[in-house]
């Protein structure tokens, strides 16, 4: 399972809540992909990502999607792509993410905790 993690740890994990306003194809990705553009409200503004989720989603079901995603991770330079957050989910076993999400539309940017 890993280690435990202190409460002090824990909260040093900036997870919120986005909704995925751009969707496009991430054909320059090794695995298939979709690049996201993900607003998390005024405190946190516009962040970008790429996201392999091809399995289970496409663009028009993604897009105005509410989403879990952690902010506070150093941007990370994908190819010619900086993503900028992590988009949250499970992993099944055949790779396939499962996204976690608010059961209730709520307000962009709230954190989860």
């Amino acid at each position: 399972m890993g280690t435990n993690l202190t409460w002090a740890e824990f909260e040093k994990v900036a997870m919120h809540v986005g909704t995925i306003i751009h969707v496009t194809d991430f054909p320059e990705a090794r695995k298939p992909a979709f690049r996201l553009t993900i607003d998390f409200g005024e405190t946190i503004g516009i962040r970008k990502t790429s996201a392999q989720i091809t399995k289970r989603y496409t663009k028009e079901v993604l897009l105005n999607r509410q989403i879990v995603a952690v902010v506070n991770f150093p941007k990370k330079q994908i190819g010619k792509f900086m993503s900028e957050c992590l988009v949250l989910g499970a992993v099944g076993q055949e790779g396939d993410v499962i996204l976690l999400a608010p059961d209730f539309k709520i307000e962009n940017g709230l954190r989860i905790g």
